[in-house]
This record gives C-alpha cells, structure tokens and sequence, in this order.
C-alpha cells in the first residue's frame, strides 16, 4: 500500500474514532441516528456501546499495526496492540453479532451485519491462530482482511453521508448498507493481499 493510501486509511480511521467517542460518550445514547435505530440502541445499552467502543478500540489501533518501521522497530509494542486490538475485535464481533438481530432494516440488516460479525471474528481467529504457529505471512494476510473489515465503520458512515445527500429514503438505502459497508472493503483488501 501506498503512502497516500495509508494516511487516508489512518486519517479516516481516527476521525471516525474521535466522533463516535464524542457522540456515545457524552450524548444521549442514539441521538445522532435513525428514531427506530434509537429505540433499538436504548433497549439494548449494554450489547451497543460493547460493540461501538470494542470496535472504535480496533479501528483507532488497526492502521498503526501495518507501519513496517513501527512493526519493526516495537516488536513488542506491535504484540501489545496486536492483543488489545483482536480482544476488541472479539468483543466487537460478539457484541456485533448480537445487536445485528435488532438492526434497523429487516432481514437485509440483519443478514448483512450478522455476515460481517462472523467474517470479522473469523478473520480475527484466523490472524491469530496464524500468528501462534509462527506463520507471518499468513497472519499478515489474515490481518489485512480483518482490518478491511473493521474499517466498515468508516465506510458504513460514508455510505450514510452518500444515501443522505441523494436524497433516497434512510429506509430504503440503509438495508443495503449493512452489506455495502464492507463488501467492498473486503474485495479491495484481497486484491491488495493478492498481490504481495
């Protein structure tokens, strides 16, 4: 990956970091959403701020863990933030997979973030069963999969900002933004891993 990609992945990573930090700590829980996301996000506290503050670890920790040099350089820095970031990852996942039976949208919702828990905590697993048997490259494939899909929170409020500014109906774009928030993360991420 280039340089310029790689501070985009970083910059778009801690602005969404910093955000969501602003709005579910010192907001009402669910003011900055959907009113029938809002009831779910309050009948449901505990499994959505694990999943938001989980995943918000993971995200703001990811793009530092693919620096080379810092990789490098604080090997055991990069193995203390590699475990707090596949715990995060873990209970963002669970968290995840929970809460996707209460997403706003129906069956497409649901069946969208219900896939990407299971691919995010598959991957996670697989990063780390890979690392464990001392198999870098695998791990390094596994956790640049992972990371795509992680970045979801980035992409899922991109596609928040586009289906607003069309003008198209919340109700109507929102389903397919629980697949479209990382489906093609995914796809970009196992180009890039093909070819290194």
């Amino acid at each position: 990956m280039n340089k310029i990609f790689k501070f985009l992945i970083l910059s778009l990573s801690i602005s969404v970091t910093l955000y969501a930090l602003v709005v579910y700590s010192f907001l009402e829980l669910g003011v900055a959403v959907h009113p029938g996301m809002k009831s779910n996000f309050q009948a449901h506290p505990i499994g959505i701020y694990l999943h938001i503050f989980a995943s918000l670890i993971a995200l703001a920790i990811g793009p530092f863990q693919f620096n080379e040099k810092f990789r490098l350089n604080k090997i055991q820095v990069h193995r203390l933030l590699g475990k707090i970031y596949l715990i995060s990852v873990l209970v963002g996942g669970l968290s995840g997979l929970y809460m996707s039976q209460y997403s706003f949208g129906g069956m497409i919702s649901h069946s969208g973030f219900f896939t990407l828990a299971i691919l995010w905590l598959a991957t996670g697993y697989k990063a780390y069963h890979s690392i464990k048997n001392k198999n870098v490259k695998a791990h390094q494939y596994w956790m640049l999969i992972n990371f795509a899909l992680t970045f979801a929170a980035v992409t899922l409020r991109t596609g928040l900002g586009i289906g607003f500014a069309s003008g198209t109906p919340f109700e109507v774009f929102y389903p397919y933004l629980a697949w479209l928030c990382w489906a093609p993360n995914l796809l970009v991420a196992l180009v890039i891993a093909k070819r290194k």
